[in-house]
């Protein structure tokens, strides 16, 4: 474990306009959020062009296995910065009202390229997920598992791949989200009907631009999910500070635009991405009261990692010891034991 260190994540100081971006602020709901406009354009001008071109090269030629490898290459590179700027634009309109049709680009011109399907992320994600706050209705729950046990996170992630949009919409139906349940059913019909008209036309690179990125994707999604709430106190499910985790002074924070600062984004949802560090500053007392769990200079992915090769040890030395709370290692590991049992409710 270690003491809590100053807060290095971005924050708005760092978001400065070159003429290039001064040029598309006028457009944007939040001037913050131009980071998202040059990673929407690098995606456009890099990585969809490269799909396009899968289709259109002999298959068996050295030429298309040089685009399967950096097609590859570039979706483990893009898909975690893409689905943070994909979330943070579904909490938080991109454009201005007046421009609003350009909101629709990311989920429907970009989604499909990097493994989603469009407006399912936003139905589940606004319409469900939020709402039901990893509690026994929210679909993506990881109450109900032993949230270091690979066995019960297949059981978790197969429930999701196979049936998890049919009970996303029957989830909708039945909370009368008619709107969010009608864009869901057409984003995914439009995937899955797009991506079997392709099979015909060309194999190896539909799998390649469209089945294996989605998923390799919603593989990725459920990881981080997973490990963003794999420490529930069971006697208090439902406090945000006790049933999801904050990473501070990470790359990733720095490259998926503060995603770690979990328990601070379910608490105020909508909070601007480049605020997090300072509300988390700003509210430490609070995290110290709740016995909130952090941890510094590792991610969701290295966390979900470590529980499922049960390396407590390493995540005790990452463990953040807030208030001093703590007197050794195997405290904190006991703690976290306890906090990954299956919760029976």
């Amino acid at each position: 474990m270690k003491p809590l260190a100053e807060v290095t994540d971005f924050s708005k100081q760092e978001v400065i306009p070159g003429p290039f971006g001064r040029f598309f602020i006028k457009y944007l709901h939040d001037e913050r959020d131009l980071p998202f406009i040059y990673f929407m354009i690098q995606i456009s001008l890099t990585f969809v062009p490269l799909a396009f071109t899968a289709f259109f090269l002999d298959n068996t030629s050295w030429l298309w296995w040089c685009v399967f490898v950096i097609y590859g290459g570039g979706l483990i590179f893009y898909a975690g910065p893409f689905i943070l700027m994909m979330h943070n634009t579904s909490h938080r309109p991109f454009f201005k009202p007046q421009y609003k049709i350009w909101n629709r680009f990311i989920p429907w011109v970009l989604c499909p390229f990097m493994g989603q399907s469009p407006d399912t992320y936003f139905s589940h994600h606004i319409g469900m997920h939020h709402v039901e706050n990893n509690l026994e209705h929210d679909l993506s729950s990881t109450m109900k598992y032993q949230r270091d046990s690979f066995v019960d996170f297949m059981k978790y992630f197969g429930s999701f791949l196979f049936v998890g949009v049919v009970e996303l919409v029957e989830y909708l139906k039945n909370t009368n989200k008619n709107l969010l349940r009608r864009r869901a059913i057409k984003g995914e019909l439009f995937f899955l009907l797009l991506s079997a008209a392709l099979l015909f036309v060309n194999f190896r690179a539909t799998m390649l631009v469209f089945i294996l990125p989605m998923i390799i994707v919603r593989f990725s999604m459920m990881m981080g999910n997973w490990a963003q709430h794999a420490f529930i106190d069971p006697s208090n499910p439902e406090n945000n500070y006790q049933n999801s985790i904050t990473c501070i002074n990470s790359v990733y924070n720095k490259r998926c635009y503060n995603d770690g600062y979990h328990i601070g984004h379910h608490i105020r949802p909508n909070l601007h991405w480049t605020e997090m560090p300072k509300d988390f500053v700003d509210n430490i007392e609070k995290y110290i009261k709740q016995k909130a769990i952090v941890f510094e200079k590792i991610d969701y992915f290295q966390i979900w990692l470590y529980l499922m090769l049960k390396r407590y040890d390493w995540l005790a030395d990452n463990f953040v010891n807030l208030g001093n709370q703590f007197n050794s290692n195997d405290e904190v590991i006991s703690f976290m034991k306890y906090r990954t049992k299956r919760v029976i409710t």
